[in-house]
């Protein structure tokens, strides 16, 4: 038979939607793959009802729906002060999967190189790859996670075409502060360099920390290609809308993209959203508030069952630091996790490039019973994952 491709030969399926595999199989309270178990917002879920009887069954715009993207250009310039084009600097996409992966696709050449910070999430080192192009990965060292600017330097030199920055982080939570966004942005300029942000979790910020917007920084705007979604703001990860705003030369190329990757988002999803995109700053704060709120309630918890873990600034992860039980593969901790004490987690070998086997992932973005029910089980954590 012939040759199957050479790119995916390194590849293992996805271990965060395995780990839920696994959680499920068990019983276990997933706390692996990151969606929450409460509703959208019941005004989004009213719009969505109305729309399954009304004209919105067919093809939107392949880069978005008219509607969908004056709500987003009106969101983004309310949170950034930038004023957005929504014709021709936002392509709609299904996910800030396919956003990423489009993204990729317009910048970077085979053979191009692209620097990864690390821990990251899963996707971008096969995102890079898939574009053919190479990861240079520059550390993000435990437990602050802050990065060497003259390790990050070096990379530079390496002449990479972009950068992708994931702020807030997945998996470690890290908020970059803004002298630190000072530093990439001036490499960036230094050695004519893309940065390609994913800013999920822009909304999800515990104080004091707060988010800056990479785009806003001197400079930025044309260099910028900014990846969003709304599935964390607004509680829809099975909805798989995403979004890329950048400037107009870069949105042509990502159009073409995105028209042969996915054609388009789903139209009745699209018009839905455009309710939520309309909120108010109440939502925003009250979203900040009940995170807060979960994130209070389980560190607390692990706290109490004394429990070593980072504690996130922004995001909805935290790690757990296993290394008192000496186990060499944490994926196979994580499957005796779920199977003996019932908790779902995600190995942080998985987010690492570096050797690093003493972190596993959980997250909290779940009712408070459920993270109450997480915190009883893992009460036998000792007990039942020592050797």
């Amino acid at each position: 038979m012939p040759e199957l491709s050479r790119r995916t030969a390194d590849f293992t399926d996805s271990v965060i939607r395995r780990m839920t595999r696994i959680s499920n199989q068990y019983g276990a309270v997933n706390l692996s793959q990151g969606f929450p178990d409460f509703e959208p917002p019941k005004e989004i879920l009213q719009r969505l009802a109305e729309v399954t009887n009304e004209d919105f069954h067919q093809y939107s715009i392949t880069w978005g729906a008219k509607n969908f993207r004056e709500a987003l250009a009106e969101k983004h310039k309310h949170f950034t002060g930038m004023k957005i084009d929504p014709n021709n600097e936002i392509v709609v996409t299904c996910g800030s999967t396919e956003a990423m992966m489009a993204a990729m696709m317009s910048v970077t050449n085979p053979g191009d190189k692209v620097i990864v910070f690390s821990p990251f999430y899963e996707n971008y080192g096969a995102d890079t790859i898939l574009s053919g192009a190479e990861p240079i990965y520059v550390p993000l060292v435990p437990p602050a996670f802050n990065f060497d600017a003259d390790v990050l330097e070096e990379a530079f030199r390496q002449k990479p075409k972009a950068l992708i920055l994931c702020n807030p982080s997945n998996p470690c939570g890290k908020v970059f502060t803004y002298e630190e966004l000072k530093i990439i942005a001036d490499l960036a300029e230094k050695y004519d360099t893309f940065v390609i942000t994913d800013e999920v979790y822009e909304h999800i910020i515990y104080a004091p920390y707060k988010h800056t917007y990479f785009s806003t920084l001197p400079n930025m705007r044309d260099r910028t290609i900014s990846c969003g979604s709304l599935s964390k703001t607004y509680s829809i990860t099975g909805w798989r809308l995403g979004y890329v705003i950048a400037s107009p030369h870069i949105i042509d190329t990502v159009k073409k993209v995105h028209d042969f990757l996915t054609v388009g988002a789903a139209a009745p999803l699209q018009e839905a959203a455009v309710t939520g995109l309309r909120f108010g700053d109440d939502y925003y704060e009250d979203l900040q508030r009940k995170y807060t709120e979960k994130r209070e309630l389980f560190i607390n918890g692990l706290d109490r069952l004394k429990i070593p873990h980072t504690t996130p600034e922004g995001a909805y992860y935290v790690l757990l630091d296993i290394s008192e039980f000496g186990y060499e593969n944490d994926i196979e901790f994580c499957e005796k996790l779920a199977k003996e004490v019932g908790v779902g987690a995600v190995p942080g070998s998985s987010f690492f490039k570096e050797s690093e086997n003493r972190y596993i992932r959980l997250h909290f973005a779940k009712k408070n019973n459920t993270l109450n029910e997480a915190l009883n089980r893992l009460e036998s954590f000792r007990k039942k994952m020592s050797f």
